[in-house]
This record gives structure tokens, sequence and C-alpha cells, in this order.
């Protein structure tokens, strides 16, 4: 996924940069708003993300938060050492999806991006006549239902069995990292969960009788492989 990350503290940047690489992203630094408006053009310029500081050395963060939801609807997440309730919700009614409050952990800002990433991904398959359906081959998934079937045949999954061949299928063929999975189904950090993953991918090739359907990533991760309609 392309990130954009609006920050003018380039030390910060620079770090945040290098942990967002590593979990799989494409960051761009901007380091004022008007490199960040720039940035988005035309049209979101293909960014999954945007990462907004509200501290900015050329406009207020949340003057930026607007001009940029005029431009695109790629998701915004404020960041921001202002941590009352006021700001929060006028971010919000900015048009901002989600806010985090410095310090944050790593581990909660990466599943946010990952939250408002899979929302916007939903949401856009709702609204272009999909109704929410992911289509695989045989596979269909409906994501308001939480519904999986195999050539007409619903298959009974428990909840983070759905999560995460939720997740996989909304990007077929991209390599997910097993951290990246963790934060997002989970909601947690790799510590403790690598064989929980494990198990849940195993089951779940077992109960769609597509073992072939999930393909390992040796040391990386995993992805799923659409098969032929």
């Amino acid at each position: 996924m392309r990130l954009l990350l609006v920050e003018d503290d380039n030390h910060v940047a620079a770090a945040l940069s290098a942990v967002l690489a590593r979990h799989g992203f494409d960051v761009t630094h901007a380091r004022s708003g008007e490199e960040a408006l720039q940035a988005l053009v035309p049209e979101g310029n293909g960014f999954g993300v945007v990462l907004l500081d509200l501290g900015l050395p050329d406009q207020d963060g949340y003057e930026v938060c607007g001009k940029i939801r005029k431009r695109t609807s790629t998701p915004v997440i404020m960041v921001t050492a202002r941590s009352d309730v006021r700001s929060r919700i006028h971010g919000l009614n900015l048009g901002a999806d989600d806010y985090v409050v410095k310090p944050y952990d790593t581990g909660e800002l990466l599943a946010r991006i990952h939250a408002v990433s899979r929302r916007t991904v939903q949401e856009d398959d709702a609204g272009t006549g999909g109704e929410g359906v992911l289509r695989l081959g045989a596979v269909h998934i409906e994501l308001p239902t939480r519904q999986v079937s195999v050539d007409g045949s619903v298959v009974q999954l428990t909840r983070k069995e759905f999560d995460l061949l939720a997740l996989l299928a909304q990007r077929p063929g991209v390599v997910f990292r097993r951290e990246q999975i963790i934060s997002e189904v989970w909601r947690t950090s790799w510590e403790g969960t690598g064989r929980t993953l494990e198990v849940h991918v195993a089951s779940l090739r077992a109960k769609l009788r597509m073992p072939a359907l999930i393909e390992t990533v040796r040391g990386v991760g995993y992805r799923l492989v659409a098969p032929a309609s």
C-alpha cells in the first residue's frame, strides 16, 4: 500500500518511515501542508492512506485535512499531541477517518491504518454494484453478512477465520506480512500469536477444501491466490 506521511520533523519521519516500510508500506514523505496537497494530485494519486501530523509549518493541520477531503476520498488519520475530546471531534468533522494521539504504540498505529484501509475497500465494494461481495472463482465472501460460500454451499467459519479470509481476499495476489495480519485481525503484536495464525490458515484451507487458495510466502507471510473463474 502507498502511504503519504505528512510530518515536518525529518527525524520522526525517517524513523516512522522505516517502521512502515518493514510492514510493507511504500511511504512518501511530505514536509508541509502544501507539499502534501500537491502529492495528492490527481485524485489521491494512488495513496491508500494519509498519515497527517497536525503541527505543520505552513498551514494548520485541520485546514490541510479539510482541503484533502475536498480533493480526494483517500482515508486520513490525524496524528497529534492534542488529546482533548473537542479536538478529536473537530478533526473527525473535517473528514478525518481516525485520530491517533502522541505518544502512540506502533502496533496500534498499524492496526488503525489497516482498519481504515479495510473499511474503504468494503465501502467501495458496496458502492460499485458488488453489494459488498468478493467473488473469487467459486468462493463468494459477503462482507455485510459475514457469510462465505463455495459453489453455492455455505461454509461455517469462526469470526477470526472470516476476518483473516476477508483481509487476504480484498487484495488477491498481494503478500500480507505475518505481523500485518496479526495486527489487523487479532489487534495485537506478533509475539505469542504466530502459532495461532498458522492454525487459522490451516483451518481455512481445510474448511474451504481449497488448500492452494492461501499460499505461504516463506519468511514473509501469506497471500490469496485467486482461483480461475
